[in-house]
């Protein structure tokens, strides 16, 4: 966690709620100042409609060597090469 954001979340912590409720009323008053929670929620990815699932498996070194070697997406590389041979 970057400090900033630690920093955020301990003001927020010493803040009343008669404060928060002040400053909360003037920052949606404001569009270009938003309120501390929009501004600190994580927004991550969409939820996929079919998400993939986490599998144990065992694989020979000289394989995941091969598709390693690729450089980054290695993974996805091999979903692909699965999804082929499972003629998918």
């Amino acid at each position: 966690m970057a400090e900033a954001h630690r920093k955020a979340l301990r003001n927020l912590e010493e803040i009343t709620d008669e404060e928060d409720a002040a400053i909360t009323a003037d920052a949606q008053g404001d569009p270009d100042n938003p309120p501390a929670d929009d501004l600190l929620r994580r927004r991550g990815r969409p939820p996929l409609e079919k998400a993939k699932q986490p599998v144990k498996l065992r694989l020979d070194p000289d394989v995941i060597e091969r598709f390693k070697a690729d450089g980054p997406g290695w993974q996805s590389r091999m979903n692909a090469a699965l999804r082929k041979a499972a003629g998918l």
